[in-house]
């Protein structure tokens, strides 16, 4: 019983620690995301001010209309402030729903906007570690999908790797073709869609990277499987992925090419 408590002990932190790993791939995201709304709130803030001195200078010399017109302007500028920086506290809260330790509570949770934002942040995450980095992204999102009980920073964790691992394998092919062929002509593209299929909600990810080989499909959600290089993955991500949408009564699946692309299924019951 000691060593089962040990090995669970090590597990817990094993868990901890790719949460956290995942947590530092995110920051760098976030860190680029609040960047655009501060940007705006800054900007908005400053003409904001101008305009104040004109509107005194309007008032003093009795031009009231003209008062007015800046006043209207002033409050355009401080309802785009009031619009961005709540898009900025709404970046900040994900986040610490992604870092706060799991509460396992479920909440109505829109999925095409949890998947759009971690999208943008698993990108922005890639950015940060690769500056050369680049990739298409697409969506198709359902506009008709209900929201559905999960435990939104669970479900975001999973998109998160999936799409992290998306951006991982075609950057990977994106280099190997460079180093081929110095024309390029490979387009490295990640998708993510969501659709309503009877009583479930499907999430695909899809890349179009290099594809697992046939001999390590069947391993791939197993914990400490990994294919990156050594010091690169934990081995843990995927297997996560999979206990937590199984947690959610679901299923992950992958479908692939070699040589042509991965495509990741999440089902989940609405």
């Amino acid at each position: 019983t000691t060593t089962l408590k040990e090995l669970k002990s090590t597990q817990a932190q094993l868990i901890q620690s790719e949460k956290m790993a995942s947590l530092g791939e995110l920051t760098a995201g976030i860190a680029h995301e609040i960047q655009n709304p501060l940007n705006f709130v800054n900007n908005f803030s400053e003409v904001s001010n101008e305009l104040m001195d004109e509107m005194s200078e309007e008032l003093q010399k009795g031009d009231i209309e003209e008062a007015k017109a800046i006043s209207a302007d002033i409050k355009s500028n401080l309802e785009k402030i009031y619009y961005h920086g709540n898009r900025a506290a709404d970046i900040v809260k994900g986040m610490l729903q992604h870092s706060r330790s799991n509460s396992g509570q479920k909440e109505p949770t829109d999925i095409n906007t949890l998947a759009d934002e971690y999208l943008k942040l698993a990108y922005h995450g890639q950015r940060a570690k690769d500056k050369s980095f680049n990739a298409t992204m697409k969506t198709d999102f359902d506009p008709t999908l209900p929201t559905i009980e999960v435990v939104p920073q669970d479900i975001g964790r999973v998109l998160l790797n999936l799409i992290t691992n998306a951006f991982y394998t075609v950057n990977e092919r994106s280099k190997k073709d460079l180093e081929i062929n110095r024309e390029g002509g490979y387009e490295p593209t990640v998708s993510v869609c969501t659709a309503k299929l009877g009583d479930n909600v499907e999430i695909k990810v899809t890349d179009n990277g290099s594809g697992i080989p046939p001999h390590i499909k069947d391993k791939i959600f197993q914990p400490f499987f990994t294919s990156k290089p050594t010091g690169q993955g934990t081995g843990l991500g995927l297997s996560l992925a999979y206990d937590i949408v199984k947690a959610h009564g679901g299923e992950l699946k992958v479908e692939t090419k070699e040589s042509e692309g991965s495509e990741f299924v999440i089902i989940l019951p609405l």
